[in-house]
């Protein structure tokens, strides 16, 4: 089982990646430097690192934002699943998050980003660039292998 899961912050891509029962990728962890916030790492390293998760194992998912490095997921025609439960679930959401000790050193520092936080997830229906709707639902039409949109990721319910 491969699967690539693209959608906003907040949107469930960790929550529903981790019910595969598989090595899971969460792409913050090769997009970003290690150590640092908000310092993009070489995008030649990202792509690397990205290939060699989805050599190194039979079964995978990968997920996050980042259309590029989503795209380079698909090469090996994983299921894309596209996360799209509403500006509303993923405040909510973001809200309710768990400390994340791989992106923060504590969950205090976690929760001073929070109010950026919550504008960037606002921001994703109208935004440019990779980590936008507009650009995820591109990469999804565009998509030739299995693919399904999921509007409501506590019953499941998708749309096509």
């Amino acid at each position: 089982m491969r699967i690539a899961i693209i959608g906003n912050s907040g949107s469930g891509k960790s929550t529903l990646a981790k019910r595969f029962h598989v090595p899971m990728l969460d792409l913050d962890t090769v997009y970003w430097e290690r150590g640092k916030i908000a310092v993009q790492r070489d995008p030649a390293e990202a792509v690397a690192e990205v290939r060699a998760v989805r050599r190194t194992n039979k079964d995978w998912a990968i997920e996050d934002c980042y259309a590029s490095l989503i795209e380079v997921a698909l090469e090996f025609t994983p299921e894309l699943i596209l996360l799209d439960p509403g500006v509303d679930a993923c405040i909510r959401h973001c809200e309710a998050r768990h400390w994340e000790p791989h992106k923060y050193a504590s969950k205090q520092e976690q929760d001073q980003h929070l109010a950026f936080l919550l504008e960037w997830v606002r921001g994703y229906y109208t935004r440019d660039g990779e980590m936008s709707l507009q650009s995820h639902e591109a990469l999804y039409n565009s998509y030739a292998g299995p693919k399904r949109r999921i509007v409501e990721l506590s019953t499941g319910e998708e749309r096509q």
